[in-house]
This record gives structure tokens, sequence and C-alpha cells, in this order.
């Protein structure tokens, strides 16, 4: 929301199309359509699994990071800057799970006013931030 008003964030074209299927669930395999992805998945153990695979909070934390990046790469024009995601997941009051983010972003030799405001424009212009605004809660950490 700016100043109120919701702000609409759905795409107006659709550019591209990502196909996954999900296998067994949390104890199976992962899929893409293309053959690119192909992953076990597993509970973590704090979840009371054995770990022996990738989960979707870390499929989700590589998205994230990686887009997030991206779109600060884009509004930025710099290298040599890097995005780190924690995704948390825990009950939440519906009787259901929810997700938490944290983002961690380094710019190095970039003066700390101009970084927050690339940060800033990239939050605004990444589609997981777009996705996620209002959703779940998305801390970002300036280091």
């Amino acid at each position: 929301m700016i100043d109120g008003t919701a702000v609409d964030t759905r795409p107006t074209k659709i550019m591209y199309v990502a196909e996954a299927t999900a296998h067994a669930g949390r104890d199976g395999y992962v899929t893409s359509q293309d053959g690119q992805l192909e992953l076990k998945v597993a509970m973590p153990p704090a979840l009371g699994g054995d770990g022996n695979g990738t989960n979707p909070e870390q499929l989700f934390a590589a998205g994230y990071s990686s887009c997030f990046h991206n779109a600060l790469v884009m509004v930025g024009r710099r290298s040599g800057s890097t995005v780190a995601a924690k995704v948390g997941i825990g009950p939440n009051k519906r009787r259901g799970y929810g997700l938490a983010v944290a983002l961690s972003v380094s710019l190095p030799v970039v003066d700390q006013d101009v970084a927050a405001k690339l940060v800033d424009e990239a939050h605004d212009v990444c589609p997981y931030s777009n996705a996620t605004r209002g959703n779940i809660e998305v801390t970002i950490l300036l280091g």
C-alpha cells in the first residue's frame, strides 16, 4: 500500500511460466517440466524428519535470494553484491503454518544511504517481494 491505497502488482503480461511437480510431498521428490530440476525432498530434522534431502523452505530461500539479487543488480547496475535468504516456518493462528523471511543484503563499497535506496528499489521490483508483500513478514538487513 502506498498512502493507504492498494498497489496492484499482478503481471500485465505473462512472459514465462515455470512448471514443477511434487511427488510424495515432503518425503518424496520434485521435478521440473524441462528436466532441469530433480531433487529429493525431506522434512528437516527440526520438523521431525531425517533431513536427507532439500525442503520447500530451502527452495523458497534460494528462489527469493536469487530473484531479489537480480532486482538489486537491475536497479543498481552493480556487481559484487550478495543476497542471502533465511526462510522460517512455524504454526500460525489459523491452525496452519506460516513463513517469515529475512534477507541479508551485502553491498560492499557502496555508501549506506545509497545502499538503502537501492535495496528499497529492489524490494519494489522483485516479483518475490511483490508476491509476499502483506502476506508474510519480510525483514531486510543491510550489511
